[in-house]
């Protein structure tokens, strides 16, 4: 019976994007490669793939990811489409973070020695951004772009020879964060919150992008930002201790994640917000429970009626771009191919992003996708810190900073 399901649930997904390829060859191409990703392959290149497929030569799929005439942003777009259609829901969250892919070389388009958190080092590789949607259904990628250095953009022969077309120009990762933010927000997701890490968070275009758009986000950030309240580890060390609440934010390996959390209102910008704003801006913090000293920060933005532990649930949920990118490097080849041409890169990664929320969607049909843990709160000075009603506010210091933007 579960064989049934899933066969008739990925002829849906094949028939929903099989348009995207004009020729009867192609499609059977795309189908035998997503399916060889789903396969027990033991490493997921052209040559593997094609023998699972029982092809005799890898030339059609590798034509498949290199020459074929297929446009991977019309998948991605449909992608998009099938994840709002079997995981979206009004709790929604947009996750955007990068992973490494490391290679060997100079040729692979983008590849330089560079940083790579997935590494933990600096090392010899491309760098994806990528965005995830989750839900209390489920989680997938649904979008991602390569990250190309200054060396690469900087050299427009070396470019036309990786296929990199004319006008892609130099973006930083922020920029390609805020791209993809942008398409997710124009699609049918519904996206109530967006999250990420402090080397996008910190990012003031990007959180007043979000704020223009009327899009609640909690962000991390660095020790060192600044706010309203001044440098966000000084405003939260100044918190009193009944401004520490203890939640789950999800579930982990080993059960809920439970943290302590310290959170307060931040002032109001009369030139951003008007006289009557809808929404609020907080200061965030999570704290272990076997190592206080251990502290993350975050600001966030969100309807006036939001309690702290939403902001926590949507915190927590950052996490679920890393188990997409875990799950689909382990069970769909997304780190695997050979491809070192630009098209070749985003044809690839997008089958396997396909792949991959193919088996999310089984996954939450089947119940088997866990959801976020109840929050648990516990019970719950001359200090900036102020109690209002059943939430905490931040004082503004007395002498603001002149650039306001800058620390918002």
């Amino acid at each position: 019976m579960q064989v049934d399901v899933w066969s008739t649930e990925i002829e849906e997904l094949f028939l929903l994007i099989g348009h995207r390829f004009g020729r009867v060859d192609l499609r059977r191409r795309m189908r035998a490669y997503v399916r060889g990703l789903l396969g027990p392959v033991g490493r997921k290149n052209s040559w593997q793939l094609a023998e699972h497929a029982g092809h005799a030569t890898p030339h059609g799929l590798q034509n498949l990811l290199s020459r074929a005439r297929w446009n991977p942003d019309d998948v991605r777009d449909d992608l998009q489409e099938y994840v709002a259609e079997r995981l979206g829901g009004p709790d929604g969250v947009l996750i955007v973070d990068d992973t490494g892919f490391l290679k060997k070389g100079t040729v692979s388009a983008g590849v330089q020695r560079q940083y790579s958190g997935t590494a933990g080092r600096t090392e010899n590789c491309q760098i994806g951004v990528f965005a995830a949607y989750a839900s209390s259904r489920g989680r997938a990628p649904v979008d991602r772009e390569l990250y190309l250095p200054k060396s690469w953009t900087g050299d427009r022969d070396r470019c036309r020879a990786a296929k990199i077309p004319d006008d892609r120009d130099f973006a930083t990762k922020g920029d390609l964060a805020k791209s993809m933010i942008q398409r997710a927000l124009a699609s049918p997701l519904p996206i109530a919150w967006v999250t990420a890490d402090s080397a996008y968070g910190q990012e003031w275009r990007l959180r007043r992008m979000l704020e223009e758009a009327g899009v609640s986000y909690v962000l991390a950030m660095p020790k060192s930002q600044h706010t309203l309240a001044g440098r966000i580890d000084f405003a939260i060390a100044q918190a009193p201790d009944d401004a520490w609440e203890r939640h789950s934010c999800g579930n982990g390996a080993k059960g809920p994640r439970v943290y302590d959390w310290a959170a307060a209102k931040l002032p109001s910008v009369p030139d951003f917000d008007g006289e009557n704003p809808t929404h609020d801006r907080w200061v965030l913090a999570r704290r272990s429970l076997t190592r206080p000293q251990e502290i993350a920060y975050y600001l966030a933005y969100a309807t006036a009626d939001t309690a702290v532990a939403e902001l926590v649930r949507v915190a927590g949920a950052r996490w679920a771009i890393e188990e997409c990118f875990q799950a689909a490097k382990n069970e769909c080849g997304l780190d695997e191919y050979e491809v070192r041409r630009y098209p070749g890169w985003y044809r690839h990664i997008t089958l396997a992003m396909l792949a991959h929320t193919f088996l999310a969607v089984m996954a939450a049909a089947a119940g088997t996708e866990k959801g976020a843990a109840e929050t648990v709160p516990v019970t719950l000075c001359p200090s900036p810190w102020r109690k209002s009603g059943d939430s905490w506010r931040l004082t503004a210091r007395p002498h603001l900073s002149a650039d306001v933007s800058s620390a918002r």
